[in-house]
């Protein structure tokens, strides 16, 4: 079902059934191939592509030249930039068929993925996380991880509103300069936030 205020350019192919949520803008030369669900709130630029029964969440936004491959899924306020890469098996070959392969990946909430950063199947992506432009994401991600490279290291942390964190003071903490939120780290490799997660307006 397409909801009635989606915008879909005419340009762009849809192979029903599909589910298109309220208010999503699909532009030129997109394919939606059958059994996607994209939230509502999208904003999906041109030349992209949405395989077969990928699930995209509410409020996600993919520049030009994405493709989401069967098997990634996305949830909600996912930003991926332009040309960035997912891949959906580990070692392909034209002439061996491996859709029996396919490995799942997952984009948490709130993560951002940089221009022409490519991340293999497989990978999980956590929550708020953003990948630099061109980095290789070949493992886990923490949430909240500022990851840059070839291949991708966490150099630090990220809030929600995607500001570098600074340290504080006090014993393994940090606070976004731009909300005045503090985040604390819980082990090694998990950052926490100490306040409520604040509710993203859209």
């Amino acid at each position: 079902m397409i909801d009635p205020t989606a915008k879909i350019h005419e340009s762009v192919y849809v192979d029903e059934p599909v589910e298109i949520g309220a208010r999503t803008q699909i532009w030129h030369y997109t394919h939606v191939r059958e059994n996607a669900r994209i939230g509502p709130n999208c904003r999906i630029a041109q030349n992209c592509y949405i395989g077969a029964g990928v699930r995209i969440g509410a409020g996600c936004k993919l520049q030009n030249n994405v493709s989401i491959y069967e098997d990634v899924q996305l949830d909600d306020e996912v930003f991926c930039g332009p040309s960035c890469v997912f891949t959906n098996v580990i070692n392909p070959r034209a002439a061996y068929e491996r859709k029996h392969e396919f490995r799942k990946t997952f984009v948490g909430r709130g993560a951002s993925i940089g221009a022409n950063a490519t991340v293999l199947c497989g990978i999980r992506i956590g929550r708020w996380a953003l990948i630099g432009a061109g980095a290789l994401v070949r493992e886990d991600v923490p949430d909240f991880a500022l990851m840059v490279g070839l291949p991708a290291r966490r150099i630090g942390w990220v809030s929600i509103y995607g500001e570098t964190l600074r340290p504080l003071l006090v014993g393994e903490q940090y606070q976004c300069d731009k909300t005045g939120h503090v985040y604390r780290l819980a082990t090694a490799n998990r950052l926490e936030l100490l306040s409520p997660e604040p509710e993203v307006k859209r």
